[in-house]
């Protein structure tokens, strides 16, 4: 079953532009990754919202400890007010299967 990820990430003061770099930088290699069906930046204020959809748990579990991620983390590093907020969602489809469910 899909899952469903957001990531909020909350660059420090000053810094939303560097941390847009890093994981505009990065997308392409994420978008490659093995059950990747989306990954999007979305800007919110000073906060960035990165919604994401993989095939299955343990595709995003490879995600989470794949090498792009790590380079993320590192170069994240001194960039951030906080951890990010990461919120795993099971869809529940309802309506319209087109427009009912990411």
């Amino acid at each position: 079953m899909a899952v469903v990820v957001t990531a909020t990430i909350h660059p420090a003061e000053g810094r939303l532009a560097e941390v847009l770099e890093v994981l505009t930088r990065l997308v392409a290699e994420v978008h490659q990754e093995p059950g990747c069906e989306l990954y999007a930046l979305h800007v919110h204020g000073g906060d960035i919202v990165v919604v994401e959809k993989w095939t299955d748990a343990e595709l995003l579990q490879r995600h989470s400890e794949g090498a792009a991620l790590v380079r993320l983390n590192q170069e994240l590093d001194g960039l951030l007010a906080t951890p990010a907020d990461v919120l795993l969602l099971t869809p529940h489809p309802a309506g319209d299967p087109a427009k009912g469910a990411l």
